[in-house]
């Protein structure tokens, strides 16, 4: 049974919006219905209340986007919502326009970093900021009650929507992204990877405009080759042209571009990890770094920790997930959090994970400092971290499990203090994730594989 088209297992909405194969699973109907149910929501809790309703919609390149995008917007304009069309825009620029341009939704259309079928809707509250889950909960039971025959209350005559496209919104936002600056980029040479996405124009402009010299690749999209062999989940074409240009740095975005890795100099992996590491710094020397904390997950890489302790930094780890880190973020006003993938949040300048703008600013820490980025990134050590996926166990059954407990209490004794490990349930497989960290590959392979016939014996 599929999750869409009404034959709802669980929750419709994932922890990113609603995704799936487009025209397929997302289909032009759920988009639309998705989209009518959204604002009589809103409407019903008061987000509407004494104007008329408005909301930004923009989207990524990919074919699939030019249909659903026009579902959405004839859903919303029906349901009696203006709409402005900012046209492909990165998620985090819809988010900083929904925001600035005081609109009471913002609805994205993008997969992000999956292949070109499928497709995503992602919702924005006022602000910009994440739809609360209550309120996904209640446009997710809202579309199922009406697709299964209640009628809608349709207005008419005046109070239908009126549609329009903004196209000043790339300008707005390319203002805020040179805004956030602390300094420029003259004299930086930088490698920039589109993913072939919603950055491809956004991102050179902004770096180009900040002083950098660049130098573009995955950056014409023609809305089928979207994260096709490029991008942040594919790096080796950027590795190969920072070095062949003599770049200083090379910025890989995803194809939603709310995601930022890097290269460095040589050619190497610049990771999340170390991307938080080289901008906490740099945001405690500017008094930027509110409590001197930075909020990770559990899966961030031990040697970040480690680093973070002896630079005097506080670190705060959630359960994996964009959406925990800014959780937890808001809750105790932290400035900068993130994860190993390169989603970094800046809570000061974004109310999501910006791609262009963490790129901004670790270029903006190479130029102000004079070093390196493989010097800058080297204030962190990557320890090797071994991963086994466990299949067909009882993933219920970690917590509980005495003879568990008793195999992870003797490996954290073997590794001391340069090691760990983490055991992980699968949120959506009968699996669980064994992950080791050991400052020696091959002690971290063994213990690993250890642990990973303990989790087959005790939980099989």
């Amino acid at each position: 049974m599929s999750k869409f088209g009404g034959h709802q297992v669980g929750r419709l909405f994932g922890t990113d919006g609603v995704r799936g194969v487009a025209n397929a699973d997302l289909t032009a109907e759920l988009a639309l219905g998705l989209s009518v149910a959204a604002a009589h929501v809103l409407a019903e809790a008061g987000t509407f209340e004494g104007h008329r309703a408005r909301a930004v919609v923009g989207r990524d390149p990919r074919a699939s986007g030019e249909f659903l995008e026009a579902a959405v917007v004839a859903g919303l304009a029906s349901a009696g919502v203006d709409v402005l069309r900012v046209g492909v825009l990165p998620t985090p620029a819809v988010a900083y326009l929904t925001g600035a341009l005081g609109a009471d939704l913002g609805v994205m259309l993008s997969a992000s970093h999956n292949a070109m079928p499928d497709n995503g809707v992602k919702f924005f509250a006022r602000g910009g900021h994440k739809l609360a889950d209550e309120l996904e909960d209640r446009i997710e039971s809202v579309y199922e009650e009406h697709r299964t025959g209640a009628p809608w209350d349709r207005p008419t005559g005046s109070g239908v929507g009126r549609v329009e496209s903004y196209e000043e919104g790339f300008d707005q936002y390319v203002a805020h992204l040179l805004a956030a600056l602390p300094n420029r980029l003259e004299g930086l040479k930088v490698v920039l990877d589109e993913a072939h996405g919603a950055a491809a124009r956004v991102s050179p402009e902004a770096f180009t405009r900040a002083g950098a010299e660049i130098v573009t690749i995955g950056a014409d999209p023609d809305g089928l080759n979207i994260n096709d062999g490029c991008g942040s989940t594919h790096l080796g074409l950027l590795k190969a042209a920072v070095v062949e240009h003599g770049a200083h740095l090379g910025i890989a975005h995803d194809g939603d571009a709310d995601r930022c890795l890097a290269v460095d100099h040589t050619g190497a992996e610049v990771d999340g990890d170390q991307i938080l590491a080289v901008l906490a710094l740099a945001m405690r020397e500017r008094s930027a770094l509110r409590s001197d904390t930075v909020v990770a997950t559990v899966m961030s890489n031990l040697g970040f920790k480690l680093a973070m302790e002896r630079e005097g930094l506080s670190l705060v780890q959630t359960a994996v997930g964009d959406r925990y880190v800014l959780e937890e973020m808001k809750e105790h006003d932290y400035a900068l959090g993130g994860e190993q993938s390169g989603h970094v949040i800046i809570r000061d300048h974004a109310t999501t994970g910006d791609g262009t703008l963490t790129g901004l600013l670790l270029a903006a820490r190479v130029a102000q400092t004079g070093r390196t980025l493989r010097d800058l990134a080297s204030v962190m050590e990557r320890l090797p971290q071994v991963l086994v996926n466990v299949p067909d166990v009882d993933r219920t059954r970690v917590g509980t499990s005495a003879e568990l407990a008793s195999a992870v209490v003797e490996a954290e004794r073997e590794l001391g203090s340069t090691g760990r490990v983490l055991l992980r349930p699968s949120g959506t497989e009968q699996l669980v994730r064994v992950m080791v960290e050991a400052a020696d590959i091959e002690q971290a392979r063994s213990v690993a594989a250890r642990l990973a016939d303990v989790v087959k014996s005790a939980l099989g």
